[in-house]
This record gives C-alpha cells, sequence and structure tokens, in this order.
C-alpha cells in the first residue's frame, strides 16, 4: 500500500510514544521506509536503539548535528520525506507548530517541510479540552495539517476521556489517505453526518434514528480517492473515519456554523439527518412533573437549512452540492421537488420506512436524482453505495 514512500516520523514525548515502535513496523510491513527523529522528551519513553533498531535508519536527534548541518540536513529531512507524521504529537508540539517555533530539531523540521504533515495527538483529557490546545487546533487545522484521533478511553493518569492516541491501524490508514493519489487528489470536500440532537431541558432532546453509518462511509469512500475530506458530525453512533478532518457537533444551528466555516469546498455533501426544528423554550434545568397531569408546553422554532443556504449561497459555492433525502412515501417525486427546492445539484434519496431496516441498518437502497432524471440503485451495503456515490462525485469534479 505504501510501498516506496518516504514518511518522517517525529515521534513526541508522551506515553503513546511506546505505540510508535508498533507503527514503525507496520508502516516497514506496508512498504514505507521510516526516517524517525526523536525528541528529547521522546527518549524517556522510548529508547532511540529500538527505534533505529526497528526502522533500520539512524535515528535523529539534535538539531546541531555538525556532519548534517553542513549539508543543510534538517532541509533535506524535511523535504525528502513524501510526508511527516508527529506521533504521539503532545500539547508542546501542537503549540509549538501553531505558534511557528523552531527551537528543536523536530519543530525545525516541522517549519521547513514542503510535504503535508499529519497528527497524531495524545495527552490528558484536560490538556485536550483546554482552550489554548483547541485553538491550537483549529489554527493547524486551517494550515491544512491532518488529524487523525485523538480517541476516547481510559488514561496512563487514570482518568478517562478524548486524548487517547489513535490506534496504530487508523494512523496507518491516515497516512495510507495522505500520500494516496486518486482522482480526488486537491479536492476538499465536506461531508455532514449523523443526527442533531436538540434539547429540551439539559437531559432530554430532540433526536432521530440516523446511525450515521452512510455519511462515514462517505467519508471514508471520498478519502480513498485521495480527497481532503472535512467531515461534520452531529452524535452519531459511529465513529469517524481515520484520515479525514473531524468536525463535532450536537445542534443543528452549531453543524450550520460549521459548514460556513469549512469553505471554500470544491464538493459538498449533506448526508447528516438534521432536524427540522428546535426547542424555542428549552429549560436551563431538567423539567419536573408537577402533579397537575399536563405536559410542559414547548414552543419549536424552524431550524436553518443548510442544504439550501449552501446550494445558494452564491459566490464561494461548492461546484458540486449533493443532498439526501430521507423519505417514507412517494420518494421519487418528494425528493425531485426538494432538489429544485432546496437548489442543490443531486439528491440522495431513500425509504426509510421501518420496514426497510435502512436506517441504523447496514444497506440502503438509493435513487440517485439530478437534472437528468432518477437513477434507481440496487440495495448494497452502504460502504458500497458510498464507493459508487463517490466514483460518480469524482467524475463530476475531477481532481484538483
Amino acid at each position: 500500500m505504501l510501498t516506496g514512500k518516504r514518511v518522517l516520523l517525529i515521534i513526541g514525548g508522551g506515553i503513546a510514544a511506546y505505540k510508535s515502535l508498533d507503527l514503525i513496523r507496520r508502516l516497514r510491513d506496508a512498504g514505507a521506509v521510516v526516517v524517525p527523529v526523536v525528541t528529547r522528551a521522546a527518549e524517556e519513553f522510548v529508547t532511540p536503539l529500538s527505534v533505529s533498531a526497528l526502522a533500520a535508519q539512524k535515528v535523529y536527534r539534535d538539531l546541531f548535528d555538525l556532519t548534517d548541518e553542513a549539508e543543510m540536513g534538517h532541509i533535506e529531512l524535511s523535504r525528502a520525506a513524501d510526508l511527516v507524521v508527529v506521533a504521539p504529537a503532545t500539547a508542546d508540539l501542537m503549540a509549538k507548530m501553531a505558534g511557528g517555533h523552531a527551537n528543536d530539531l523536530a519543530s525545525t523540521l516541522l517549519m521547513a517541510t514542503d510535504k503535508r504533515v499529519l497528527i497524531a495527538p495524545s495527552m490528558n483529557v484536560r490538556m485536550w479540552e483546554h482552550p489554548a490546545t483547541q485553538r491550537n487546533l483549529g489554527v493547524l487545522q486551517g494550515d491544512g495539517v491532518l488529524v487523525v484521533g485523538p480517541d476516547a478511553g481510559n488514561m496512563a493518569c487514570g482518568e478517562f476521556g478524548l486524548g487517547r492516541m489513535a490506534e496504530v491501524p487508523d494512523i496507518i490508514a491516515a497516512v495510507g489517505a495522505a500520500l494516496r493519489d486518486g482522482p480526488l487528489k486537491g479536492r476538499h470536500v465536506v461531508v455532514t453526518s449523523g443526527p442533531t440532537h436538540e434539547p429540551i431541558d439539559p437531559v432530554r432532546y430532540i433526536a432521530n434514528r440516523s446511525s450515521g453509518a452512510q455519511g462515514t462511509a462517505m467519508a471514508a469512500a471520498l478519502r480513498d480517492l485521495g480527497a481532503r475530506v472535512t467531515f461534520v458530525t452531529g452524535p452519531a453512533d459511529v465513529p469517524p473515519p481515520a484520515g479525514v478532518d473531524v468536525v463535532r457537533v450536537q445542534t443543528a444551528r452549531e453543524m450550520a456554523a460549521a459548514v460556513q466555516a469549512t469553505h471554500p469546498a470544491d464538493a459538498a455533501v449533506f448526508a447528516a439527518a438534521v432536524a427540522d426544528w428546535r426547542v424555542e423554550n428549552a429549560s436551563g434545568s431538567k423539567m419536573k412533573k408537577d402533579g397537575s397531569g399536563k405536559a410542559p408546553a414547548l414552543e419549536f422554532a424552524e431550524n436553518p437549512d443548510i442544504l439550501a443556504g449552501v446550494s445558494q449561497m452564491g459566490a464561494g459555492r461548492p461546484g458540486l452540492v449533493v443532498g439526501f433525502a430521507a423519505e417514507t412515501d412517494d420518494v421519487v417525486a418528494n425528493a425531485t421537488a426538494k432538489r429544485l427546492r432546496k437548489g442543490c445539484d443531486w439528491i440522495v434519496a431513500n425509504d426509510v420506512s421501518a420496514e426497510t431496516g435502512i436506517m441504523g441498518g447496514d444497506e440502503n437502497a438509493i435513487v440517485l436524482i439530478d437534472g437528468d432524471g432518477a437513477d434507481i440503485w440496487p440495495r448494497l451495503p452502504k460502504a458500497e453505495v458510498a464507493r459508487r456515490l463517490a466514483l460518480r462525485i469524482a467524475g463530476a469534479i475531477g481532481a484538483g
């Protein structure tokens, strides 16, 4: 999969550094050449000897190595690679990257490289959630840095939450996606997925049965064709795929704002099942029965129409806008009308009646509606639906 590709692996100083040893082995198994850089802090967790033995390469540690610097070694190292991977990417390394610091070999390489950079963050959950880290993450993603993880789970410090470095297979998948030459290389595609949760009070919300499976499959399929994918997801059951830029939201209004922040994009695929309404008079505290037998009166307001907003935005509109229509009756007629009403280019329509098992299931049966009419597809696994749709999108917008 990675035969002949050269990966510059920067190992940061965190407990997850031990995973870098397995990452080196698996990258080499996939055919890559791994050139390792070990920070001083990383040497507290893994030894340069073990890294060198697994990589079968010299380990680089010091910025001012006289032999290498006589040949401007830090410039050569940073540009001879096909991809730079930082795993683990500590909060400190992310801060240095976001701030443009270059006071050691790792940060200097990251400043000097002209290749894509992929980071696998790893830190305590509180550090990950800290506003500074999230601000730095936003800066890095805005600069085009790819991110895989972090995952949620138990940590070495005894806490639980987001901050665990992504598992090695997920990092390998992200590396493969970053290095893949496909028909969508150089293209940016936005994909929305999952349900939205509209709060009634702090413990109750309005939602739907969407699992996010089809949107997740779309993001992975577009990634596999070489696209840079921004994945805006509600609280879905299915986890996001590796190798895409993930933006997590809860409500429809949050999703609308997140989508607006992704522009410019070459294409947008709106697979999310966005709630049409929100509770205007949501309570700030838990609603309780008062013994009267009467339910509280909920006042509803219409949520922003994300698909129509992007379809009709004028300047800056993606070249291809694809909407999804979950229908329970008159699927083709309702979806055709929706396409015209919203102003999108394509509508992917499906029958989500309870008896179909499609909503929340592993398969889908779609009708693709465009300006030429309706193309009825057979029932297929959602991954295969995504693959075929991604190829259709690639044919429509081509490579960048």
